[in-house]
């Protein structure tokens, strides 16, 4: 028993179909009781415990952690005046104008797509720490 605790995700191989429903418990086995099979033990056993092996649990991402920079009072002023949508559209385009910027700038200089990526998202990060995100 303690050792298929310690195992932490059964190994599934394909089984024909009778042998999948008898596993499952959902053919007959001929008898009133029979015990369960494997597959049905380790299944009990990681549904006992509060998280399945090898899940983790979702993070919701929602909302903006920049709200609160120096320029987060003009962005809300600008997207009331403006009207949501429009601003988003906005903003869309000048994300997209800054990172053409930045990629022509890296490939003056010669620089691998990696570290294109890498000072796409300090922008990003550094666009929410100031408020530009909010």
């Amino acid at each position: 028993m303690a050792a298929m605790a310690a195992c932490s995700a059964p190994s599934i191989t394909p089984m024909r179909p009778a042998v999948a429903m008898r596993a499952q418990g959902l053919a007959s086995s001929g008898s009133s009781f029979a015990a369960p099979s494997i597959l049905q033990r380790r299944t009990m056993a990681a549904s006992s415990s509060s998280q399945p092996a090898g899940r983790r649990s979702l993070t919701v991402v929602a909302g903006n952690k920049g709200s609160t920079g120096p320029f987060a009072p003009i962005v809300n002023v600008t997207r009331n005046a403006m009207g949501t949508k429009q601003f988003n559209q906005f903003r869309g385009k000048a994300i997209s104008l800054h990172s053409q910027v930045i990629k022509d700038f890296c490939k003056q200089l010669g620089a691998d797509t990696k570290q294109v990526q890498g000072l796409i998202r300090l922008a990003k990060k550094n666009g929410e720490k100031l408020g530009f995100l909010a």
